[in-house]
């Protein structure tokens, strides 16, 4: 995610103020933050769901609307969200 470079911190004030939240909704595995080394207003999220039905109950909850309405307004220009499945094998 890029944000104009004056929002990184009101950006970083939300995740630290709603991480809690999030991960303790309803099937959150994890939930991660990762600050671009190079560019300081880039951030990567990673988070881990126990299903994509959890995964959407958050993205249709109350939750996200008021974490998406607050982020939204910071971004640089259009956010981009992408979603990878991993699959890991255990020997």
């Amino acid at each position: 995610m890029t944000f104009r470079e004056d929002a990184t911190e009101a950006f970083q004030a939300i995740f630290e103020e709603q991480k809690r939240n999030i991960r303790n909704f309803e099937g959150c595995r994890h939930l991660e933050l990762w600050q671009d080394r190079n560019q300081k207003n880039v951030f990567f999220t990673y988070s881990y769901w126990d299903s994509e039905i959890a995964l959407d109950a958050y993205r249709n909850s109350d939750l996200f609307q008021g974490v998406w309405k607050r982020t939204k307004a910071l971004f640089e220009d259009k956010p981009q969200a992408w979603s990878v499945d991993l699959v890991s094998e255990l020997e």
